[in-house]
């Protein structure tokens, strides 16, 4: 999780900023991918080549931030070019220089061909390099809600995904029991009775609210345009009725559970696969702990936090795959036919999910074998049962810089109330947001 909470740190920068503009008039003759355009011969090239030899493309070169599959993927490179001839250079990945380096290098006019941007403002700040996939075969799979966008463009498929809900004990919660306020703030006081912590979070900034009040915000009709409304002062928190809930369900939680700021996220896991904690609010990533303990002497499950009835799962996307707008006309269409075949050949498809451990964000790749987390994020995903990740469009910093502040505070201040935490947190964003 430790790395998790980095990358939760960039999306959520997760968390990462602003909706993303038009791409502009900078993708070098793509406008509409229309017949005969690099990225359709491509398209047509790459799905004959299962009944043909294989056609000769450029060799490419490929960037991207995340660490922990840099070695999978020199050895998915390989395999590429075994079965087509074709060759991929993997350029080495920086880790969190990787920006930095891919602005130096596409200033410079240096390539990569292939690249990776996170969701957010790492994709807006690149957008007039990102190439538009819409008319790809494989961007047909990409599951509902998760392709990265761009003036109504496909210009990103993602890695995978990763979500996050209440994780639970089920052998001392039912779902059921959890449905709306008035049952879940009965199912914290029964839990209470019985000795048991019905309901924890931890201290570090994204998991005491960074997650947590992403569904006010993603429950809104248009997420991106009450942000931009908040930020102007046009509209408060306070005065929004998903928020006075929120605040609400805030106030069963003080009342009812263990203070989040005496507990870090290695006790909050602890306690919970010790059974004295009935309920987490977490993501997937935390089963890689869970299972640290072993046989836990208990089945385990992810449910919606069900703010306003919600039954959906928070879901989202750290990083996505792009192409080079502005590469060559040749280095396109090798670098769609590379793409093609990661997400429909079998070889690739397996390397997603069994060599990268990525939960598929595209619905014609399976998973089998993924753990009760894991598989509860991939299911909702492929049914399109989930919330965006809202929080991806916050003002950057603000969840480190003002918000977790403000819910410290809520949280030590025996006194204040919900209504009080939701003023408070209104004046820290009108701060940040100046």
């Amino acid at each position: 999780m430790r790395n998790v909470k980095k990358a939760f740190g960039i999306v959520t920068a997760a968390a990462l900023v602003a909706g993303l503009a038009g791409c502009g008039g900078s993708n070098g003759g793509n406008d509409s991918n229309a017949s005969g355009s690099p990225s359709a011969s491509a398209s047509g090239s790459a799905s004959a080549s299962a009944s043909a030899a294989p056609e000769k493309f450029e060799k490419i070169s490929l960037f991207q931030s995340k660490v922990e599959i840099a070695e999978p993927l020199e050895a998915l490179a390989k395999k590429y070019k075994e079965e087509t001839g074709n060759e991929v250079e993997v350029w080495g990945s920086a880790g969190d220089a990787y920006a930095t380096q891919l602005q130096a290098k596409l200033t410079a006019g240096q390539g990569p061909t292939v690249f990776s941007v996170a969701t957010g403002a790492e994709a807006e700040k690149f957008k007039s390099y990102l190439y538009d996939l819409s008319n790809e075969p494989f961007t047909a799979s990409i599951a509902p809600h998760m392709a990265l966008e761009a003036d109504g463009k496909v210009v990103g498929v993602p890695y995978g995904v990763e979500g996050f809900g209440i994780v639970y004990n089920k052998g001392l919660v039912d779902p059921k029991d959890v449905s709306n306020l008035d049952s879940f703030t009965k199912t914290l006081e029964k839990l209470k009775a019985e000795g048991k912590n019905g309901f924890s979070l931890s201290q570090e900034a994204y998991f005491l609210i960074g997650h947590l009040i992403n569904m006010p915000f993603a429950l809104q009709a248009d997420p991106q345009a009450f942000i931009d409304k908040l930020n102007k002062g046009e509209v408060k928190m306070a005065d929004t009725k998903e928020f006075q809930e929120f605040a609400k369900f805030l106030d069963a939680i003080k009342a009812n559970g263990t203070n989040p700021m005496e507990v870090k996220y290695d006790t909050q896991m602890g306690d919970f696969a010790t059974g004295k904690t009935a309920m987490v609010h977490q993501g997937n990533w935390s089963y890689g702990m869970l299972k640290d303990y072993g046989d836990l002497g208990f089945d385990i499950g992810m449910m919606p936090f069900p703010l306003a009835g919600n039954t959906k799962l928070s879901v989202g996307v750290a990083s996505n795959w792009v192409i080079n707008a502005k590469a060559s006309p040749e280095q396109i269409k090798a670098a769609s036919a590379f793409l093609n075949w990661l997400f429909t050949s079998e070889t690739g498809k397996n390397a997603i999910v069994n060599e990268f451990k990525f939960i598929p964000a595209l619905t014609n790749i399976e998973a089998d074998d993924l753990d009760p987390l894991s598989k509860a994020v991939f299911e909702a995903t492929k049914s399109g049962q989930t919330v965006t990740w809202a929080f991806n469009m916050f003002p950057q910093g603000i969840i480190v810089n003002d918000l977790a502040p403000a819910a410290q505070e809520f949280f030590l201040d025996k006194n204040m109330t919900g209504e009080q935490f939701l003023q408070k947190l209104d004046a820290a964003w009108a701060k940040a947001a100046k």
